[in-house]
């Protein structure tokens, strides 16, 4: 099922005080570094994920793949589209990056995902319900941004 086919679930925003090459590299890198923890290689595995390594081009480009996702679409600096599935969920996580004024980028984080039969029901009240999903997303956009803003300002 492709991204766009996925019910929607969220979006979320962050205003970044750092040009959108600059964003870019620190998504990249955020995703990058998270697919190195054996932590999220375990979650992913006992998920049943069908991405449980990392493997493929880096940085991130279309083909690589790190624990629970692979990469559907790279376009840089404008988008990043990430999917995954597991025996609960099919998911997509998409980043689309805008300038706002050559020095400033609105990052937006788009969730899709659907989660079939009555499992996939008590998953998504696990994640959804409970919120869970919207501080992870909060939290990856706000690396992001640290990342980004951190780099401009040593550059």
């Amino acid at each position: 099922m492709s991204a766009d086919e996925l019910p929607y679930v969220d979006e979320h925003t962050v205003a970044i005080n750092a040009p959108p090459d600059a964003t870019w590299e620190a998504l990249l890198r955020a995703f990058d570094g998270s697919s190195r923890s054996g932590a999220s290689t375990r979650g992913a595995r006992l998920l049943g994920c069908a991405d449980v390594a990392a493997s493929g081009p880096r940085p991130l480009a279309v083909g690589s793949t790190f624990p629970g996702f692979h990469v559907e679409a790279a376009e840089r600096p404008q988008e990043l589209a990430l999917a995954g599935r597991h025996r609960f969920s099919d998911y997509a996580l998409t980043f689309r990056l805008g300038e706002e004024d050559g020095n400033r980028t609105m990052l937006r984080a788009e969730t899709r995902a659907a989660f079939p039969g009555l499992q996939g029901r008590a998953y998504r009240t696990m994640v959804i319900g409970t919120r869970m999903h919207v501080l992870m997303t909060r939290r990856i956009l706000g690396s992001v941004k640290r990342g980004a803003e951190r780099r401009r300002t040593t550059a």
